[in-house]
């Protein structure tokens, strides 16, 4: 028998080989009787019992050393502010984010940069619980409902701007801190006007009053003054309806009436850049950097001479807030919203809103490095008011039985947003002059429609990564120009095989963030929305209920032109 043939056990002794002492064993194991051992080695039995007490007490020293350790991370926060003390407050919001929009833009950004399936978004890190989103009106909130929730602590009705079910206004944690001394700040990548802002510092019945929202803003209101820094898009709602680029129904000045209550105004980027990223910032301060929306980050990253990222902009107000508060035994409250993760998801654009969702991680980790810098102590709390498209991270594209798959290299291929694509697709059919595009012939018809499909198929190529389309899909886009939005956005979500349920809101509920876990203990596990709006109010040591009260003195119950619940 060969070395490599001998049996497993062939290198056991056998019995004929083995001791007395191993017989004793081997009959203990077949009678289950006792081993009588003789009692003449007390020295190794000693040291047995010698080494089993080491190792007891240094196993025992180790699990008191952890549970030491543990208790002081989860119990000593970073900085506690003491009672009453200064404190800062940073409450970031990211408009209609759920947690599938996370996991798509995680699995996103692994495949785009070849990282290991285990790399984490900043967001992962700190997550503490979810938020249940419904309204007082409806399972499915609105952003004014659910901002109301934020800055009031209390449910109202869809479309409502901090004023509840019964018209009447309901104080914000923003006009409460600056009451108390606060510097505020609102930071958005959308109009300054729209809901979620609006919520913190205006007081109408119907989120489209966005004319009136803009002179609550500025201090044209019962409260006057309580928003000392605005950064955002919506320069068209402060403009009088003379000028070519207004949206105002009148022909109020908002910016020349914020100049003469002491703001200082700019609207371009260059302006913005020597503040020297907030040093340099003058408060009371309005920047509102494009007419309507800041175009989408995937659009805007080729626009960056135009319009500063959300990074920026929050990087800028919290140094700006915080050498305002320098000498002041008050801090600051500042509101961050990613803005247009939310209508990424009305327009089911998938490519859109990873870079919308990175943009806010990104603006997320810009504040924690903050709060590490700043010496006054400072909570970062961050939640979404509702979750936008109904998002699924899978769709079955036919009756068969689906693959268990969906594909980021469809997001990665596409450089830019179906809307801007949609944007040139239309400005193209608008520049073809009715002599260069008639048709005097069927041969001229059909030549047309071809050089037509030729250029789709090159705009679709070099900006969605689409190299191929369906004869339905090309005849969709010549005979729906209007609609392409829609219909692009599906053709990348199709390809990518992820799936949507609705242009609207959902009733899923959201993930809750925060810098230090401890500080924000009373957000753990699932919370209503409201929850979150009165942690704020409690964490900065403010009355809403005053201002409240306040509010109804000087205002009565909320006027609009009509109630659309």
């Amino acid at each position: 028998m060969s070395r490599n043939q001998e049996p497993l056990l062939s290198n056991r002794p056998s019995s004929e080989q083995s001791n007395d002492s191993d017989l004793a064993e081997e009959d203990a194991l077949l009678t289950g009787q006792r081993v009588q051992r003789h009692s003449g080695n007390k020295r190794a039995k000693w040291r047995e019992w010698v080494l089993f007490g080491w190792a007891f007490v240094a196993t025992a020293a180790v699990i008191v050393l952890a549970v030491v350790y543990q208790n002081q991370k989860t119990t000593e926060p970073h900085k506690t502010p003491d009672a009453g003390g200064k404190r800062n407050l940073i409450f970031m919001v990211s408009d209609g984010m759920g947690p599938t929009s996370l996991s798509v833009t995680r699995s996103f950004r692994q495949a785009q940069h070849d990282l290991p399936y285990d790399d984490a978004l900043v967001l992962d890190e700190h997550l503490i619980g979810q938020s249940r989103t419904r309204s007082a009106s409806s399972l499915i909130t609105d952003s004014a409902a659910g901002a109301t929730a934020f800055s009031c602590g209390k449910k109202s009705y869809n479309g409502a701007i901090s004023v509840l079910p019964d018209f009447s206004p309901c104080g914000t944690v923003l006009e409460a801190a600056k009451k108390e001394g606060y510097m505020t700040g609102l930071v958005v990548t959308t109009r300054i006007t729209d809901a979620t802002p609006a919520c913190f510092a205006a007081h109408v019945n119907l989120r489209q009053e966005e004319d009136l929202i803009a002179e609550h803003l500025i201090g044209n209101h019962p409260l006057g003054h309580t928003v000392d820094l605005m950064l955002g898009g919506g320069r068209c709602r402060f403009l009088p309806n003379t000028t070519s680029t207004s949206c105002r129904e009148d022909s109020n000045d908002i910016i020349a009436q914020a100049k003469e209550k002491g703001y200082t105004y700019l609207d371009n980027r260059q302006d913005f850049d020597n503040l020297e990223t907030g040093h340099g910032l003058k408060l009371p301060f309005l920047g509102l950097f494009a007419d309507e929306d800041i175009p989408y980050e995937i659009d805007r990253r080729f626009e960056d001479e135009t319009y500063p990222a959300l990074r920026e902009t929050a990087n800028a107000a919290l140094k700006a807030l915080s050498a305002a508060t320098a000498n002041s035994d008050k801090g600051f409250f500042l509101l961050i919203e990613g803005s247009r993760i939310d209508h990424a998801g009305h327009a089911n654009d998938p490519a859109a809103q990873v870079h919308e969702v990175l943009a806010y991680d990104q603006a997320f980790q810009t504040v924690l490095d903050f709060i590490e810098r700043e010496k006054t102590p400072t909570l970062l709390v961050a939640t979404s008011d509702h979750e936008t498209g109904g998002l699924a991270a899978a769709r079955q594209l036919h009756s068969t039985y689906p693959e268990y798959l969906w594909h980021p290299s469809a997001l990665i291929n596409a450089s830019h947003s179906a809307h801007w694509v949609s944007r040139k697709y239309n400005e193209h059919l608008a520049s073809l002059s009715s002599t260069s595009f008639s048709a005097s012939s069927d041969d001229d018809t059909k030549d047309n429609e071809k050089k037509l499909k030729s250029y789709l198929r090159t705009l679709l190529s070099t900006h969605l990564g689409i190299q191929t389309l369906a004869p339905s899909e090309l005849q969709h886009l010549l005979s729906r120009p209007f609609n392409a939005s829609y219909t692009l956005a599906d053709m990348i979500s199709r390809r990518a095989q992820l799936g949507w349920s609705t242009h609207g809101h959902s009733a899923a509920d959201v993930n809750i963030y925060a810098s230090d876990p401890h500080a924000a203990r009373p957000l753990r596990g699932n919370r209503e929305n409201t929850d979150v709006g009165k942690f704020l109010q409690e964490w900065l040591g403010v009355d809403t209920e005053e201002v409240t009260r306040e509010l109804r003195r000087k205002m009565g119950k909320v006027e609009g032109k009509e109630d659309r619940r």
